[in-house]
């Protein structure tokens, strides 16, 4: 792979903490970060990305997406969890076909990709038959986006079709795509099921991500009671709308490595309960972003950085006023690869990571002057910042239009399947 370099931009890295370097370039080479620095000296033949007036950073991490509902966006408003649970879950989930589900996850990694989510956690609870399966890896992979593919077994096989088709999967994910168990957990699934979702995930050594503490104090208690009786507590495991736990809770989490995922634009709209954004993180946990769905509001990162950053900062008796702007960047990028299980591969601009990177506009009337870089990256830009993306050390969007997808053809699929979704 040719070498690029992004020259001339204003450099922010995440690891340790979020910084602004200034003006400088980013080397990369093979697809990974080579140097970070001033007047970088490169070797001919060497593309040179003029990055004058752009911010540049890691690539975002969504650490927990329905992708595949990309074809319902603003199907449910106003409305709360049950509603989401029968109409969604129990209505239109059922007529998913397989080719459906490659519409709306294409369309739904491609929508990440637009607006600078560069890793993406596709929760995948749609997962009817194996053709399900493979049409939702296979839209992943031609997105483009480094995915982790959050699998929830949908047959009727029990445990032993959980294990055969988990086993199945876990073998054909590969490149840019990795896998986790997507668990419905004991708050949601039989409790049979449920161990054996997370024994299935230990067997084949991959991470579980579980909706659970998003459903009552009770269940939140009797939910992680579970895990730690069985002994699979310790397994690395994500826990999504984590809100009705306790602060003892989150130190019991923290003891087993766990971390959570805070999606605080459908948390709110769904009355799933308070983001637990600073608890969670005062207890030593990883916190990261989540869209969740479109159905009920907009998922891109900006709209979650700010929610999460005010809602935090809002908090009663000043109890979140140490929360600041490089605190949720920090959770959009770097504590959002630890999430994901891929802090050692992106999240930060550190020489030999994947050059996984973002750069935005500065350019704008709701953004110029940028007088503060991470203000800008997290209270001012939105998706109309984006102008160039790039995964694994390809450019993916260039000059604000993504590149190598058919974009008409892709919104022509997705209108398509939604009729056919939605159709009384």
């Amino acid at each position: 792979m040719a070498s690029t370099l992004i020259s001339g931009g204003v450099v922010i890295d995440t690891s340790p903490e979020p910084t602004v370097i200034g003006t400088a370039d980013v080397l990369v080479k093979d697809g990974r970060i080579a140097a970070v620095g001033k007047g970088l000296v490169v070797e001919e033949g060497t593309e040179v990305i003029d990055a004058t007036g752009r911010l540049v950073l890691p690539g975002f991490v969504d650490t927990h997406r329905h992708t595949w509902q990309a074809g319902l966006h603003g199907a449910l408003i106003d409305d709360t969890l049950p509603g989401y649970l029968e109409r969604v879950v129990g209505g239109f989930a059922r007529r998913f076909r397989p080719e459906d589900v490659y519409a709306g996850t294409l369309a739904g990694a491609l929508e990440c990709l637009d607006s600078g989510i560069t890793t993406l956690v596709d929760w995948s609870h749609i997962q009817h038959t194996p053709d399900h399966t493979d049409a939702n890896l296979e839209a992943l992979r031609a997105s483009g986006i480094r995915a982790v593919f959050g699998y929830a077994y949908g047959g009727d096989g029990g445990n032993d079709g959980r294990r055969a088709e988990a086993t199945r999967v876990r073998g054909a994910v590969n490149g840019l795509v990795s896998m986790a168990m997507a668990a419905f957990g004991p708050e949601f699934g039989d409790l049979e099921g449920s161990l054996n979702e997370w024994q299935v995930a230990r067997e084949l050594d991959v991470p579980v991500t579980a909706h659970m503490g998003g459903h009552g104090a009770e269940n939140a208690e009797r939910g992680l009671a579970f895990l730690e009786q069985h002994g699979v507590a310790d397994h690395p495991t994500t826990y999504v709308h984590a809100n009705y736990y306790t602060d003892e809770h989150f130190k019991r989490i923290a003891d087993h490595g766990g971390t959570v995922s805070v999606s605080p634009v459908t948390e709110t709209e769904l009355v799933i309960g308070y983001p637990i954004t600073g608890r969670a993180r005062a207890a030593g946990i990883p916190a990261s972003l989540s869209g969740d769905s479109v159905i009920t509001g907009g998922a891109d990162m900006f709209a979650m950085m700010r929610a999460a950053y005010m809602l935090e900062r809002v908090r009663p008796d000043g109890a979140g006023l140490g929360f600041t702007t490089r605190d949720v960047l920090r959770m959009a990028t770097i504590e959002g690869a630890q999430v994901a299980g891929l802090g050692d591969v992106v999240g930060s601009l550190t020489p030999g990571k994947q050059a996984d990177l973002v750069l935005l506009r500065t350019d704008s009337l709701n953004v110029a002057p940028a007088h503060d870089a991470i203000a800008a990256a997290t209270l001012f830009a939105d998706t109309s910042a984006v102008d160039t993306v790039m995964v694994a050390g390809r450019v993916v969007k260039r000059d604000g239009r993504l590149v190598d997808h058919d974009l008409q053809t892709v919104l022509e699929n997705l209108t398509t399947s939604a009729a056919h979704i939605t159709a009384a």
